[in-house]
């Protein structure tokens, strides 16, 4: 975490001399000598952050270093804070500008003081990298290891299971691995095995290589143990040699001193005749795959490739370009976690009644991580079975045991090196996780957020720093870092998780590395400078050493009212992140108001009611979020706030079937917020809102605008300003009541990115620019009663995959014509009142998965065809007529039933004492038989369309 420190320090340094020398000019050539230093040695600070577990003066140094730079970071935002305070006018101001600029120069001489002192120390440090230049040297180009724990390389083999006893649930796997190798094109192949340390990939690939079917299918099979990050040269001479040994030829005199070409065309020229089987284990990085890649020859005798690795980047790369597969590794499932964990900890015998319970909980900690369960299962298998308190032990310290029993030293290490393998860039992302409690579902906007409020962040030319940060977030999935817990409709991630395993060993590095302060445990003294605070449910007082000065980020989860406000009453003048997320909150912290470098500001799903005019001093302020909030009006101050990029101030409401949405008034003058990415809602009602419509068209930056009581006669300004708006990916347009017109005919050239689009009110007909909306993703139109068939408009669009219809149409009949909808996913058809007959025509929406049907009370069958919609997982039927229902629910052998007897869930409702009875029909594992009972699965809930 070195690096990451030192390299967001040098942005810094260079900030501070182009823009505040003028305070410092004294100190110029110290904050140039401090910067250049800290440059000569950033190009080692990778290396020394690998090797700070395993070397004590290396990680003794690069804690030295972490701390100068989190000093030197304070000293001149400190500096800042004071030379931009705001003193007033009159006699009253000059008396107070005066004094302060007496305070002011006292704090220029303490800065340019301890820049002085921390130039020194760093010229310390700078002393202290000459001394372990070799060690840098010798573990970046070391023989068999690039800056990494070669201890571990030597026991890699130990994560094959050796005891047969101990392969669950792998033979389905396995079967399906070894026909993949035996059979198909006769070109070579890859296949990928992609998931996180510890799922047993490599046990897997080994039990396949093993198999003998495989053995006699091949003539040359060779296994190649990547680990991190080898020495290509070396591995190229391990391919080598073991190919010779395989066909039993001699080493060729000289080809240990042959270089990387060489002994690419000598493994090419054995293989070029032989069905090979090559196998990379726990490969990591495209740029050595491309190397060994080019080592294989492109034959025709049905060679196979088989590549292990926890990045899905590669694994998806390597596969396209030998149009190869992809073997995705799950967790396991619970029952044969369950037996897996009883062969490890009990030898096979069941758990024992008394133990029950204490092993159901360490193992649902496990996750279905077969190397956890291993590891922790060989710990307890030590414990007397009759000592519940030695269990009991375990259970209450896992988090600790982890990092101090040898048992469990390797199930470290192994989740450790998806971490010790990350750039600098994304380490500071990935112990940012460390903020969250265990279990919590995290929002992936809220996390690129906090990641840019945090400057974890680089700028990328022709990229906004929300784009980049989504390409971190993409590549932490695709190294299988964290996971994703929910998508919504159209594909996108809604929200992640990390494996409790992980989450322990990043909350470990998080505090060791001084990052992060996880409070959660009373009577725990905290460091002295605390820079990053998360505090979760239990805590009650702060402990005395617990000052809050340094502090940059504090996250509130679960606290009481009374703690939290001893919380903000704080000296946290330096504080970038308070996320008060679902805090006891009912007012708006007039403190906060004085924490000016705040660059993200969350009450969301908090009592806040009003904003005062004081927040005009947050000139820092990125992220504003007050969702589900009741605020509904926001200070003429907030257009202060040049730098605000994310304007987040609305709620839901549900009423009977409707979900209804309230934002906050139209502000005269909005246009000056040019940094605004994202709006939303905007209420447009009232007599300002023509001019505020007009002004929207100068948010050049906006992706996503959001729009509430929206009236007819501001249809052609919106059209004006929407056509200004090239970056829009997404908006929102809700009429002032469900007879208002939305008039937007007058949009001649529509934002060519535009990929989700909510109308709710009533249109005369389908915007004529609809269709030639090529990025269209997600469509929701709602109360538009058109007099014409809107599906003749929207069959042809080809990347829509979720359309919702709420009482769109007035006439009889829908068609879905063959070839249409190609893309489509979820389909949603609500509040038809005339509809009788749906029709789908064979080839019409093939990759359909889910079907939902509310509210049209006419409609008394499915439509036909719909046993065409061969993909069909999910089918809702809301408030439909009983006759429908019956026959589904009844089952046997109905017509309407018998087209729908394989999809796998079908759910019916009602709505009834303001609330939705949902049940779902169940049916027989055959699908042909259907039992007439029917079993709740929710109720006094929405639809989930209706959300």
């Amino acid at each position: 975490m070195a690096e990451a420190a030192v390299n967001f320090l040098i942005g810094k340094l260079t900030n501070f001399l182009d823009n505040e020398m003028q305070f410092f000019r004294d100190a110029e050539d110290e904050v140039r000598s401090a910067r250049g230093q800290l440059e000569g040695i950033s190009a080692s600070l990778r290396v020394a952050d690998s090797l700070e577990e395993s070397d004590e003066e290396v990680r003794d140094w690069v804690k030295q270093l972490r701390e100068i730079a989190y000093v030197t970071e304070d000293a001149l935002d400190e500096f800042k804070l004071l030379s931009a305070h705001d003193h007033g006018v009159g006699f009253a101001g000059l008396f107070c500008r005066i004094s302060c600029c007496v305070k002011n120069m006292k704090a220029r001489y303490r800065t340019i003081s301890q820049i002085q002192n921390i130039n020194s120390r760093i010229k310390s440090l700078c002393d202290g990298h000459q001394r372990l230049r070799h060690k840098f040297s010798k573990a970046e180009h070391g023989p068999g290891s690039n800056y990494s724990d070669n201890t571990w390389h030597e026991h890699r083999g130990k994560d094959c299971f050796s005891d047969k006893n101990e392969l669950v649930g792998i033979e389905e796997q396995k079967k399906q691995l070894v026909a993949w190798l035996v059979e198909g094109t006769s070109r070579p192949q890859v296949i990928s095995v992609v998931g996180m340390g510890g799922l047993g990939k490599t046990t897997l690939v080994h039990e396949v290589y093993q198999d003998p079917e495989v053995k006699k299918h091949f003539m040359v099979c060779t296994w190649i143990n990547f680990s991190g990050s080898p020495n290509i040269g070396e591995l190229l001479q391990d391919i080598h040699q073991q190919i010779r040994g395989v066909i039993r030829q001699p080493i060729p005199c000289g080809a240990d001193t042959m270089n990387i070409y060489w002994l690419k065309m000598l493994i090419k020229d054995l293989l070029q005749e032989a069905r090979y089987l090559v196998v990379l284990d726990d490969t990591w990085r495209i740029d050595e795959w491309d190397v060994v890649k080019h080592a294989l020859p492109n034959n025709m005798c049905s060679s196979r490739i088989i590549i292990t690795t926890r990045n899905y980047d590669l694994a998806s790369t390597s596969c396209r370009e030998f149009e190869g597969k992809v073997y995705k590794m799950e967790p396991l499932p619970v029952e044969q976690s369950w037996k897996l964990f009883c062969t490890k900890t009990f030898q096979g015998s069941s758990c024992p009644s008394h133990l029950e319970e204490t092993c159901e909980f360490i193992l649902k900690k496990c996750e279905g991580l077969p190397l956890a369960i291993v590891a922790i299962g060989g710990v307890l298998a030590t414990k007397d079975r009759h000592i519940i308190g030695e269990w009991e032990l375990v259970r209450h310290s896992l988090d600790t045991e982890i990092d101090c029993n040898d048992k469990l030293k390797n199930l470290k290490r192994v989740l450790s090196l998806s971490f010790n393998d990350l750039p600098y860039y994304l380490k500071s992302c990935f112990l940012h996780l460390s903020l969250f409690p265990k279990g919590h579902r995290i929002k992936c906007s809220r996390l690129i957020r906090l990641w840019i409020a945090e400057g974890f962040v680089e700028k990328k030319e022709g990229k906004t720093l929300e784009e980049v940060a989504k390409d971190y977030f993409v590549e932490m999935l695709n190294r299988s870092l964290i996971e994703v817990a929910s998508k919504r409709s159209d594909g996108r991630v809604k929200t992640c998780r990390i494996h409790d395993f992980l989450l322990d060993i990043i909350t470990s590095r998080s505090t060791d590395q001084g990052f992060a302060e996880i409070a959660k445990e009373e009577n725990r003294e905290w460091p002295d400078k605390v820079r990053r605070l998360s505090i979760q449910n239990t805590l009650q007082t702060l402990p005395r050493n617990g000052s809050l000065s340094q502090l940059r980020s504090l996250n509130i989860f679960g606290v009481d009212k009374s703690f939290m406000n001893s919380v903000l009453a704080s000296d946290m003048k330096l504080l970038t992140v308070l996320d008060m997320q679902a805090a006891p909150l009912t007012r708006f912290p007039a403190q906060v108001a004085d924490w000016c470098y705040l660059r993200y500001l969350s009450f969301r799903f908090t009592e806040v009611s009003t904003i005062p005019s004081s927040i005009g001093k947050l000139q820092n302020l990125e992220t504003l979020d007050l969702k589900h909030t009741n605020v509904t009006e926001l200070p003429v101050e907030i257009l202060k706030l040049q730098r605000l990029r994310h304007l987040l101030v609305y709620c839901y409401k549900n009423v009977s079937y409707s979900t209804f949405k309230f934002g906050f008034k139209a502000l005269r003058g909005i246009g000056a917020l040019q940094s605004l990415q994202k709006l939303c809602y905007l209420e447009a009602n009232d007599e300002n809102s023509s001019r505020v419509v007009r002004e929207l068209g100068m948010l050049t930056q906006l992706d996503r605008l959001a729009i509430l009581k929206f009236r007819k006669e501001d249809g052609r300004d919106l059209c004006l300003s929407i056509s200004k708006l090239t970056r829009l990916r997404v908006i929102s347009i809700a009429s002032i009541d469900d007879d208002e017109i939305i008039d937007l005919q007058h949009l001649s050239c529509p934002p060519s990115f535009l990929q989700r689009i909510y109308l709710r009110g009533r249109l005369r007909a389908l915007p004529h620019w609809l269709p030639s909306l090529s990025s269209l993703m997600k469509l929701h139109l709602g109360r538009s009663r058109l007099k014409d068939d809107p599906l003749v408009s929207l069959q042809n669009l080809p990347n829509l995959v979720h359309l919702q219809l709420i009482q769109v149409y007035e006439g009889s009949s829908l068609c879905f014509k063959a070839k249409t909808f190609k893309k489509l996913r979820t389909l949603g058809l609500d509040y038809f009142d005339e509809l009788k007959c749906v029709e789908v025509e064979k080839g019409a929406m093939p990759f359909l998965e889910k079907l939902i049907i509310q509210c049209c009370k006419l409609l008394k069958k499915l439509p036909s065809g719909i046993e065409h919609l061969t993909r069909l997982k999910v089918l809702e039927i809301f408030d439909m007529p009983d006759e429908l229902v019956k026959k589904l629910v009844q089952g046997g052998q109905d017509d309407d039933f018998q087209k729908v007897a394989r999809v796998p869930e079908i759910y019916y409702g009602y709505w009834r004492d303001e609330g939705w009875d949902v049940q779902l029909i169940e049916r027989s594992v055959q699908r042909d038989v259907a039992s007439t009972q029917g079993s709740s699965m929710r109720s006094n809930e929405f639809p989930p369309c209706w959300k």
